[in-house]
């Protein structure tokens, strides 16, 4: 069983063999060189004891302390020979370092604890044997230093490896909660971006629907004016000073609320703070949706003059209003007053002479708003009022981003209706 040690860490693997790292193979070559050393000088003596030549025991010893080598690809295989070479009195480095590798590493406990009885069991026979056949030791001392020596030479490595391995296991378990916790922001910073993404492309949307509203309803009735001037220049002059007055004013108008609108999108954003984490860095901050003009924008109190700038350049419009004045969000009542406005816009374009009716209802809890025209007067159509095929893809986009109803389409008179129905709150 391949096993990382104590020594081990980091993330590359630059060591040779079963080592991940250089300085785990060079502590382990030392351990083993001290114990061969250790084992050969022992096997000079074992060899002396038993009879053999001295050249065999001390290459016993050497090839026995050799193994320890071995502790971190087979820490099992270790422990066994530390066993196995007990009663020959060698091999106490090699004991050692087993026991604590084997405790240090994911073995099963149960063959943890068997070795170490096994060669606690080992270590107290063989010193209770080597020392009870002196006769000045009595057989009281000859058990307490058996099991003395038992006990320093299994206990310490063993609850030493033990808690090397726990300590190491949970600075593993830490490291991988801290990696999941990174992974876990990685993925929430690549979600706020896709927000951040989003919101960036609506309020693109709602800023075109702004300029398209604002541009085109008024550039529509400063060419009607235009062309009512340049109608009636020469047979009426003072209704030609008067169309003439009113182009200037639509003018002023129009640049007045691109103002506004270009103002919001340069207002700057607020500087970030100088310490900021890391993480936290690549989370970007959402684009939070700016009206611009905010309260003083446009709503259902200024539907009256808008009627009357159509009526200015010569539309028939009729206004009714229905239901007592309530108290509704701004962006209700702004969201009601572009649908209005684009409506008589389309009126303008696509059916100039005919008659419009801009119906507006409100009640507790909604407000309705309907503009409907007739069929168009044969030969007044205006030149110069171009359609981006926008207007009524705008309006239900409002609309419906409100929670609201829109219906639009032709009328059986041959005429033209736009409906819509807005809550009085606002969804989300």
């Amino acid at each position: 069983m391949a096993v990382s040690g104590e020594e081990q860490g980091g993330d590359g693997r630059d060591g040779p063999l079963w080592w991940d790292r250089r300085r785990a193979a060079v502590l382990d070559v030392s351990l083993a060189g001290v114990s061969v050393a250790e084992c050969a000088a022992e096997g000079v003596v074992f060899a002396r004891d038993t009879g053999v030549p001295v050249v065999l025991g001390v290459l016993f010893g050497a090839l026995t302390g050799a193994v320890v080598v071995l502790r971190r690809r087979m820490p099992i295989a270790v422990v066994l020979v530390g066993i196995a070479v007990t009663p020959a009195e060698m091999g106490f480095l090699l004991s050692l370092v087993g026991l604590y590798t084997l405790a240090a590493c994911e073995v099963p406990r149960r063959i943890t604890a068997t070795l170490s009885v096994m060669s606690f069991a080992a270590t107290f026979v063989v010193t209770y044997v080597r020392t009870v056949g002196e006769e000045e030791a009595g057989r009281t001392l000859v058990v307490g230093l058996s099991l003395f020596m038992a006990v320093a030479l299994t206990v310490p490595p063993v609850l030493l490896g033990m808690y090397v391995g726990a300590r190491r296991r949970l600075m593993e378990s830490l490291q991988e909660r801290a990696d999941s916790l990174e992974r876990e922001l990685s993925l929430l910073a690549d979600r706020a971006e896709e927000r951040a993404e989003w919101a960036r492309t609506e309020e693109r949307t709602r800023i075109a629907r702004e300029m398209h509203d604002v541009v085109a309803h008024r550039v529509s009735l400063m060419v009607v004016h235009a062309a009512a001037v340049q109608a009636v220049a020469v047979k009426d002059p003072v209704k030609a000073a008067q169309n003439a007055a009113l182009v200037g004013d639509m003018g002023r108008q129009a640049l007045t609320e691109l103002r506004e609108m270009l103002g919001v999108l340069r207002t700057p954003r607020p500087e970030r703070p100088e310490r900021v984490e890391r993480v936290v860095e690549r989370v970007p901050a959402p684009v939070v949706p700016v009206s611009p003009g905010g309260e003083d924008g446009p709503g259902l109190a200024g539907l009256e003059a808008l009627v009357g700038q159509s009526r200015a350049a010569g539309m028939v419009v009729e206004l009714d209003v229905r239901g007592a004045a309530g108290a509704y969000p701004a962006v209700v009542e702004q969201t009601a007053y572009r649908v209005v406005q684009e409506a008589l816009t389309n009126c303008h374009k696509h059916a100039p002479g005919a008659r419009v009716v801009v119906r507006l209802g409100r009640r507790e809890g909604e407000v309705a708003v309907q503009v409907e025209n007739g069929p168009g007067v044969a030969g007044a159509a205006l030149p110069g009022l171009p359609s981006g095929g926008n207007g009524l893809v705008g309006m239900r986009e409002r609309v419906v981003g409100l929670g609201g109803v829109f219906v639009s389409g032709p009328t059986d008179a041959g005429g033209f209706r736009v409906s819509a129905v807005l809550p009085g709150v606002p969804r989300g």
